[in-house]
C-alpha cells in the first residue's frame, strides 16, 4: 500500500469489485481506478461486467454468480491467474426486493440472504485465503444502514445486511493478525437502479427522515472504500461499519 505523498494512493494493487457492474460497485471501481489500481469488475452478467470495465478503462472483468460457489470460485481462479494477486476485495453485489415479513414468502425471503449475505461469504472464502497466505490484503463489504436499524418491508434485506456486518467483525478477528484488514461501508439510502423498485411512498418516506433531506449517490461513498483500502489512510479499521447515510445512522 502506497503512503502518504507517494502518488495515486492505490497503485500496483490488483482490486476486485464484486458487483461492479454498475451502481456503487462502479463507482468504487471507478475511483480505484483513478487512484492507480488494476481494477477487475467481476458481475453476473458478465457483458455488463465488460461494459463496465470499457467505460472506466479497468483492467478486466469477469462473469461470477456470486450464488454459485463453483462460479465464484472459477471467476477467482480467473483473476488471480490473469493478474497474480488480488489485494482489494469489494463484495458490492446485491438486490434489494420490498414485502412486509407476513406477506413475504420464503422463496424471496431465501433469495435476498443468497445474494445479499451467502454471496459476501462465498467471495470471501474464495478470496481471503490468498491473502492469508500472501501476509496481505483488504476486504470491503457493501452492507447497509438498514442491518443495524432495520427498515420496513425489509425484514429480508436487513437481516442480510445485519448479518454481512457480523461477518464482517468475525472475520476481521480472525486474519487482522495475518494482515487482512477487514471492513463495511453502511450506506444509507443511495439513488441507483437497484432501489428503483422500491414504492414510491417509501422513497419520500425515507427522505423526509434524513437529516441531510436527499438520498446519496454512488460517487458519494467511493471514496470510504478509496479510504478503507489505502494505506495509511485505511491502517487502523479493522472490523469496522463506516456510515455515509446522509444522518440516518449515527453510533
Amino acid at each position: 500500500m502506497g503512503g502518504a505523498g507517494a502518488g495515486p494512493r492505490l497503485h500496483g494493487q490488483v482490486a476486485l469489485v464484486v458487483g461492479g457492474a454498475g451502481g456503487i460497485g462502479a463507482a468504487i471501481a471507478g475511483a480505484f481506478q483513478a487512484e492507480g489500481a488494476t481494477v477487475v469488475v467481476a458481475d453476473r452478467d458478465g457483458a455488463a461486467a465488460q461494459g463496465a470495465a470499457e467505460e472506466f478503462d479497468l483492467a478486466g472483468a469477469v462473469a461470477m454468480d456470486i450464488t454459485d460457489r463453483q462460479s465464484v470460485d472459477a471467476a477467482v481462479r480467473e483473476v488471480l491467474d490473469t493478474h497474480g494477486a488480488i489485494d482489494v476485495l469489494v463484495n458490492s453485489a446485491g438486490i434489494l426486493t420490498e414485502s412486509p415479513l407476513i406477506e413475504m414468502t420464503p422463496e424471496t425471503w431465501q433469495e435476498t440472504i443468497d445474494v445479499d449475505l451467502t454471496g459476501t461469504f462465498l467471495v470471501c472464502r474464495a478470496v481471503v485465503p490468498h491473502m492469508v497466505a500472501r501476509g496481505s490484503g483488504r476486504v470491503i463489504n457493501i452492507a447497509s444502514q438498514l442491518g443495524i436499524k432495520g427498515g420496513r418491508g425489509l425484514t429480508h434485506y436487513s437481516a442480510a445486511k445485519a448479518g454481512v456486518i457480523g461477518l464482517t467483525k468475525a472475520l476481521a478477528l480472525e486474519v487482522s493478525e495475518h494482515g487482512v484488514l477487514v471492513n463495511a461501508i453502511a450506506p444509507g439510502p443511495i439513488d441507483t437502479a437497484m432501489v428503483a423498485g422500491i414504492t414510491e411512498d417509501w422513497k419520500k418516506a425515507k427522505q423526509a427522515e434524513l437529516p441531510l433531506g436527499r438520498f446519496g449517490i454512488p460517487a458519494e461513498v467511493a471514496p470510504t472504500a478509496v479510504l478503507l483500502a489505502g494505506s495509511p489512510s485505511g491502517d487502523l479499521y479493522v472490523g469496522q461499519t463506516l456510515g455515509p447515510n446522509s444522518g440516518d445512522v449515527m453510533p
